[in-house]
């Protein structure tokens, strides 16, 4: 089983892309971020007919999560179990056989002491208080944590250093999300140095691998276990108009 996840940075602008690369790459399970659309716009029939059930949680011009399965989804929930009133779309999980599946997108936090930093901390606390409710399921947490959790996940760490996702406070945050039991895939296997999933659109980022890695496919331990490879699908952030996120994925053998 092949577990992808995306920020695609506006899926109807993108919506060739993604339906290019599911054909190519077939994964099962695709956790999509940043899809800004409306529920009305997202292109389910269309997924229908390329095989994927979908689920998704929208907003106009901003935010927006989703999943895509080749099996059916159920028990769908379009936001976090505390039914904290929030108008953002960053959260959506759904059911999958024996997987429980979340598709988030945390906030970015704009800069750190502002109002913004400290609801992305308050945010990161609610979604790990939803998620160590989830029982007697294997548990995947898929999406952009606007987080890069450690100093080989960022290009510069010196430049970073204390910046907006790299602060020590998000990365405690990211942490404490991890400490209830859930592993980063990407960390389960060797990888080249250098390996990030997001680069500026500005000064020759990405053609400079000026990036960080903030996205991330989580598993509890029984999943870890049975992970048999991870990466990032680099290329995909090449060519004409792309997201400025490339695709992280996890391999399973169920």
């Amino acid at each position: 089983m092949k577990i992808v996840s995306w920020n695609i940075n506006s899926l109807r602008k993108r919506q060739d892309r993604l339906f290019a690369w599911v054909e190519n790459t077939k994964p099962d399970i695709v956790c999509l971020q940043e899809t800004k659309c409306t529920d009305e716009q997202f292109p389910a029939l269309a997924l229908q007919a390329a095989g994927y059930d979908s689920a998704y949680h929208g907003e106009k011009s901003y935010n927006g999560v989703a999943i895509l399965s080749k099996n059916k989804l159920t028990e769908v929930r379009a936001s976090l179990c505390d039914e904290v009133v929030d108008p953002q779309a960053r959260v959506i999980s759904a059911t999958i056989g024996n997987l429980r599946v979340y598709s988030v997108y945390a906030p970015n936090g704009q800069a750190v002491g502002l109002p913004a930093y400290k609801y992305k901390l308050e945010w990161y606390v609610r979604l790990r208080d939803c998620l160590t409710k989830e029982k007697d399921v294997d548990l995947v947490v898929c999406g952009d944590f606007n987080v890069a959790p450690e100093d080989v996940d960022v290009h510069d760490p010196q430049l970073w250093r204390g910046a907006i996702m790299c602060s020590d406070g998000e990365r405690a945050a990211f942490q404490q999300l991890c400490g209830i039991g859930l592993r980063d895939t990407l960390r389960l296997h060797p990888q080249e140095p250098g390996v990030f999933t997001w680069w500026d659109y500005r000064m020759l980022a990405f053609p400079k691998n000026r990036g960080l890695r903030i996205d991330a496919v989580l598993v509890n331990e029984s999943l870890a276990k049975k992970c048999t490879a991870s990466g990032v699908d680099r290329e995909m952030r090449q060519g004409k108009d792309p997201s400025d996120h490339a695709p992280i994925w996890a391999e399973f053998k169920l």
